[in-house]
């Protein structure tokens, strides 16, 4: 994709953020999960880790290498005339300008990263060193010239045996994401708890991004909570795979 389409593009990603309470970005994993998603009218896709990964036989949790991914992901944002985030798990053992360099040239104009480091051990990285690799992020993408919008995601609820006992952790982590120049943050685990929803998004001044489930979970409800961004994680690829195990039941031998 040639620079200008790719800047046009990250420029429209942040004016959608701005438009939309919340965005909604359904997340997608082949050429043809983006059309459909695309054709249905949404203004912008993103690309997940989970779905991805299955979609190629491959495992999750990076098990994919970072040029293994950008091929699969080429022909997708190729194929639609919306702006596409990927989801770049812990950024592969990849230097964030190296990151932003392979994401942009194959025409992505947003990132998801997150803080488990499966490639070590599925270490957790601490506060400062993940705010320091979206520092990193940020600072690639304004010397690219690309407003790459960067969504800064933590997995301590996720980790945590019980959520509401890391909120305050979480919190000074997200904060020191914003402070690094995260457009967006993403707590993952929470999606269900409106406690810990409202908490984390009266604590920051930049959009909290939800996982949400296409048919378990109500909009209404994230809305009014005040949720800015919501992504469907590998929920839209699950729940797609029950409805035609549904349909293809009665025709099995």
């Amino acid at each position: 994709m040639d620079f200008r389409t790719t800047v046009e593009r990250a420029q429209r990603l942040k004016q959608l953020h701005a438009e939309y309470e919340p965005l909604v970005l359904p997340t997608v994993w082949d050429v043809w999960s983006a059309r459909t998603a695309a054709d249905a009218g949404f203004p912008a896709l993103t690309i997940g880790s989970h779905p991805l990964a299955d979609s190629r036989g491959a495992a999750d949790n990076e098990g994919q290498t970072f040029e293994e991914v950008l091929a699969a992901v080429r022909p997708i944002i190729a194929a639609v005339d919306v702006p596409v985030s990927v989801d770049l798990e812990a950024g592969y053992g990849q230097q964030p300008a190296d990151l932003i360099a392979g994401l942009t040239e194959v025409g992505g104009v947003g990132l998801n990263i997150e803080d488990t480091v499966h490639s070590d051990g599925g270490r957790v990285r601490s506060t400062q060193e993940h705010a320091t690799y979206i520092a990193g992020l940020r600072a690639a993408a304004d010397n690219a010239g690309i407003p790459v919008w960067v969504n800064g995601r933590t997995d301590l609820f996720l980790h945590a045996e019980h959520a509401s006992g890391v909120l305050d952790e979480a919190i000074e982590r997200l904060r020191a994401l914003e402070r690094a120049g995260a457009d967006s943050l993403y707590p993952v685990g929470i999606q269900d708890d409106d406690d810990l929803l409202t908490a984390v998004i009266g604590a920051v001044a930049i959009p909290v991004n939800s996982t949400a489930h296409p048919v378990k979970h109500d909009l209404e409800r994230f809305r009014r909570l005040g949720v800015g961004r919501i992504t469907y994680g590998p929920l839209l690829q699950f729940a797609m795979a029950d409805t035609m195990k549904d349909m293809l039941v009665p025709w099995a031998p």
